[in-house]
């Protein structure tokens, strides 16, 4: 079993309920934080001293508050765990149910396990992490289950998020290509954009850009 585990999240109670799940499980090291940029610097600390952890358990939304972060969300503390720690089991704990919210985290940023919080969360958690410890297979929680299989699955890029923010901004398309030259993206020219624009609106059934800005939000991707 793990022998070292950190649970990112900011509700004490859930934390507690968690705590106790790892307990059972006989895991000796059980630490937690409420902030995404305290649980990066203690994965990083730890293994700076030898003492790697085995697994992370991360929230995904965690509220503002008077302490100004860096990493403000589970899914961008993920990202940067899984740049810096390839290996790290990670498991997500949420309420979260958007089905490309869930398939970004296993496709791109590859975490081994999602949770759906819920009456049998807790129960749920603790058959996750057992499966997970003992084999290489990943764990999804039946209730979003759906979200991965190959008929739902949305094949789109960071690029085409970025183009669906930016009409979210209000930015017009000639615009839109300056923003992508100053970050060094491609293509940046207006024909490509205006040609990806409408492969979105054809593939979400958008009858205009306001339109794919709201199904975009609908799907939790902006």
């Amino acid at each position: 079993m793990f022998k070292k585990v950190l649970i990112a999240e900011d509700m004490d109670f859930i934390n507690s309920g968690i705590k106790s799940q790892l307990t059972d499980l006989g895991i000796p090291e059980i630490q937690y934080v409420q902030y995404c940029d305290e649980a990066f610097l203690k994965l990083k600390s730890a293994h700076l001293n030898n003492e790697p952890f085995d697994l992370l358990i991360s929230d995904l939304s965690f509220d503002e508050d008077y302490l100004k972060q860096k990493i403000t969300s589970g899914d961008d503390l993920i990202k940067a765990v899984r740049n810096e720690f390839p290996n790290l089991k990670i498991i997500v704990f949420s309420v979260e149910e958007k089905e490309y919210r869930i398939q970004t985290l296993f496709n791109e940023h590859k975490i081994n396990g999602y949770v759906w919080k819920s009456r049998e969360g807790l129960r749920e958690l603790k058959n996750a992490i057992q499966k997970i410890f003992s084999s290489e297979s990943i764990y999804i929680s039946p209730q979003v289950a759906g979200a991965m299989s190959k008929s739902k699955a949305i094949e789109i890029a960071d690029y085409d998020i970025f183009l669906i923010e930016c009409l979210s901004k209000g930015h017009l398309q000639e615009e839109i290509s300056d923003i992508l030259k100053e970050k060094n993206w491609s293509p940046t020219s207006i024909s490509t954009i205006e040609k990806r624009l409408k492969f979105l609106k054809e593939h979400f059934n958008a009858n205009n850009p306001t339109h794919l800005v709201s199904i975009a939000k609908d799907l939790g991707l902006v």
